[in-house]
């Protein structure tokens, strides 16, 4: 412990004690208040974001015992060195610490240059795993205690504070009795006599190994999280590139190989999910077909990320290559259905897919746990009847029925997925878009209607895409 003199300063004296026991009230009512919300946490283990929280409050919590440590030693004053005695001298006593408390961790001791003799407080054997009935160690044997790799370190800040009078600030790890590890921090400064020479060193040693611990914690779990989100961002990229690759244009009118059939005027957009929202695996397609034929469909993989992005992909190929192959939407459904099983990853899916014959103006569809498709005709607008269908990949060996509509000249079809409505399919939002018949029939364009359709449905905040595609017969 410092002498009135140390390092030709003279001892600070400690402040009254109202101020001080104030700062101490509000430094536990806060580690109280800590702590009630520590346990709030809960314990999920395999989540980096529930470790990160807990590692800063355990982090917050050392800090606070640490202020409340410091704040109790302004209050009382550090004990005064007693003069070293002819004879050995009762030892002072020491009040009890309560177990698990900071101060339980903080010792302090003088080394006294002239008489060899060490100091120590109680607390200090405790720091170090020592029992207090042994004598205390001197600066040569304290080494013995530091782990081998880190005693030059110890020998050096000695050195500097003895010969050169530089404060002592580091850390260092020693080995108890009972092979654990503990890291403790060491400050000190050396003790001048009248002459200006070296007469003693102090020093206060805590043990930070907690302290460290959380900090540690901390910083893994918080490189934890960025590495998750720079894999998210990743991942989120390399879907949207996917999606941008394999879909039609998102925005603006849609892009078909040789102008698209010249019966229908087509228009489609997919509105992305809210910012911060995971990329899912809706999809919607038109393919112009060998025959003449035009195919139009909307699905959606049920999930999010990188595995669902790629999963669509593989389901709009296979619906193209069934279609080209002559599939009807019935047929070609039940094989989707019968791909999902056979994957490796279990998958949920809806679709509807609508087959138009311009030759004869018919629409040939079915569905799989998919919003039917609206017709627009005079200025009113119905809902398809509804053939048999059930999500992709429910169940096995699942069927699928078909309808058949004849349309006319400046019929308008809507087809749209789940997000488009939030996933509500209530009468009151059927009869939302029933309503728009009269905006539809007034726009000039597919595309236009396009822009009704999402200036109507299409929020701020959505939790997935909302696909819209629209098809107004021409011819």
């Amino acid at each position: 412990m410092p002498s009135p003199v140390s390092a030709d300063r003279p001892s600070a004296q400690p402040p009254g004690r109202g101020p001080v026991e104030a700062l101490i009230s509000q430094a536990r009512r806060l580690k109280g208040d800590v702590h009630a919300v520590r346990r709030d946490v809960q314990g999920d283990a395999s989540d980096p974001q529930e470790r990160w929280q807990r590692a800063l409050y355990d982090l917050a919590l050392h800090q606070l015992d640490d202020l409340d440590a410091h704040l109790a030693q302004l209050r009382d004053g550090l004990p005064p060195v007693p003069p070293v005695p002819a004879e050995p001298a009762e030892p002072a006593a020491v009040a009890p610490v309560p177990a698990g408390s900071l101060l339980s961790r903080i010792g302090s001791a003088e080394w006294n240059l002239l008489t060899d003799e060490s100091t120590w407080s109680e607390e200090m054997y405790r720091v170090l795993g020592l029992d207090p009935a042994e004598p205390a160690l001197s600066l040569d044997e304290l080494p013995s205690l530091v782990l081998e790799e880190d005693r030059p370190k110890l020998t050096a800040m000695v050195t500097a504070c003895l010969i050169d009078a530089k404060p002592i600030d580091g850390e260092f790890r020693v080995v108890q009795p009972d092979a654990s590890v503990r890291r403790v921090h060491m400050m000190g400064e050396p003790v001048l006599g009248a002459d200006g020479s070296t007469t003693s060193m102090w020093a206060v040693l805590r043990d930070v190994s907690e302290l460290r611990r959380s900090q540690r914690t901390v910083h893994e779990t918080h490189d934890s999280l960025q590495r998750r989100r720079r894999q998210e961002q990743t991942e989120h990229r390399v879907a949207v590139e996917l999606q941008e690759a394999v879909l039609p244009a998102w925005r603006g009118p849609l892009r078909l190989p040789r102008q698209g059939p010249q019966h229908l005027d087509l228009a489609a957009r997919c509105a992305p999910a809210a910012a911060g929202a995971h990329l899912g695996g809706d999809w919607y397609d038109v393919l112009e077909l060998s025959d003449g034929d035009t195919l139009l469909s909307v699905g959606d993989l049920t999930g999010h990320g990188m595995a669902v992005a790629s999963g669509m992909a593989m389901l709009l190929g296979a619906v193209r290559g069934m279609a080209m192959a002559g599939a009807e939407p019935g047929q070609l459904l039940t094989m989707l259905g019968q791909l999902l099983d056979a994957g490796a990853q279990p998958a949920l899916g809806s679709a509807v897919c609508c087959r138009y014959r311009p030759t004869t103006r018919t629409l040939l569809w079915a569905q799989a746990g998919h919003p039917a498709p609206l017709l627009y005709r005079d200025g009113t607008g119905r809902m398809l009847g509804t053939p048999d269908g059930v999500l992709l990949g429910a169940t096995p060996g699942a069927a699928y029925g078909q309808a058949v509509e004849i349309l006319r000249p400046g019929d308008l079809l809507l087809l749209y997925n789940d997000g488009l409505v939030s996933g509500d399919r209530s009468t009151a939002t059927t009869d939302r878009l029933r309503a728009l018949a009269p905006r539809l029939a007034a726009a000039r364009t597919a595309q236009d209607c396009v822009g009704t359709v999402v200036e109507e449905f299409v929020g701020a905040e959505r939790a997935d895409d909302a696909c819209v595609l629209v098809a107004r017969v021409i011819a």
